[in-house]
């Protein structure tokens, strides 16, 4: 058996194309594109996931795989991926966002802790809720969902892409703004609770000057934010599943598909 150079070169190109797509998506998703995950178990879940989807895709018409026309199509198809893939990130990152939030108008935010997943020091209320997401994007298999999403997308977006409207990136963009309406919402009550307090400190330092309103305001302004979290916690699953369903709408218009 005999394989010239175009058949070889036809096979590299029909998995080097949906590879930078996999890949891409992987590298960039939360929790499968964390830091914690080892860089070869990225690798072999991309490569394995390119050769079960192979099949599906048509052969792409290539006269060059080294060529400039390749490298904007690998070009292209990571820019895909890497936008679904940041779809997942806006979703978390709003709950770590409220988490912040709450951690500074509480007093909280003096405990912090490395971030794994970026290395960086947040407090320990926007690490709480950032392990909560991450573990609710599980159970609700939003790594499964998006599977689907980037096996799906090659029959709405084939390779390779004739057109893609940039008014899309304008779309991701706009979204964002949601992150910061959800945030904030979900940090309004533990926010108008705390103003409360301390608009009660407040009257207690103009009715009692003699009180140390720095040595017993700070010990209660941290057991009531915690109390307050505690009491309004119900309300993170309504904000998830809200946002959830947003950045799912979302991925369907990126890639062209029916919600």
């Amino acid at each position: 058996m005999e394989f010239s150079e175009t058949v070889i070169n036809q096979y590299m190109a029909d998995f080097i194309l949906p590879f930078s797509r996999v890949s891409a998506l992987i590298m960039s998703m939360i929790a499968l594109g964390a830091r914690a995950v080892p860089m070869k178990v990225k690798l072999f879940l991309s490569i394995a996931i390119t050769f079960a989807i192979m099949p599906a895709i048509p052969p792409v018409n290539i006269e060059s795989l080294f060529s400039f026309e390749m490298v904007l199509l690998v070009a292209q198809q990571t820019m895909i991926g890497a936008m679904m893939g940041l779809v997942t990130n806006l979703v978390v990152n709003t709950f770590t966002m409220a988490g912040q939030i709450i951690a500074m108008q509480t007093g909280l935010g003096f405990a912090s802790l490395v971030d794994p997943a970026s290395g960086m020091n947040v407090p320990a209320v926007g690490q709480f809720f950032l392990i909560l997401s991450t573990l609710l994007f599980w159970a609700m298999d939003g790594h499964l969902a998006y599977l689907q999403f980037v096996t799906a997308s090659f029959s709405t977006l084939p390779i390779p892409l004739e057109e893609f409207s940039s008014t899309k990136f304008r779309d991701l963009v706009d979204w964002g703004a949601w992150m910061f309406a959800t945030a904030l919402s979900l940090a309004m009550a533990p926010l108008t609770a705390m103003l409360l307090i301390n608009f009660s400190f407040g009257i207690m330092t103009r009715a009692a000057p003699q009180l140390n309103i720095f040595a017993i305001g700070f010990p209660i302004t941290m057991c009531s934010g915690l109390l307050i979290m505690w009491l309004t916690m119900e309300n993170f699953m309504l904000h998830f599943e809200l946002q959830w369903q947003r950045a799912l709408d979302l991925t369907c218009h990126l890639i062209d598909c029916a919600s």
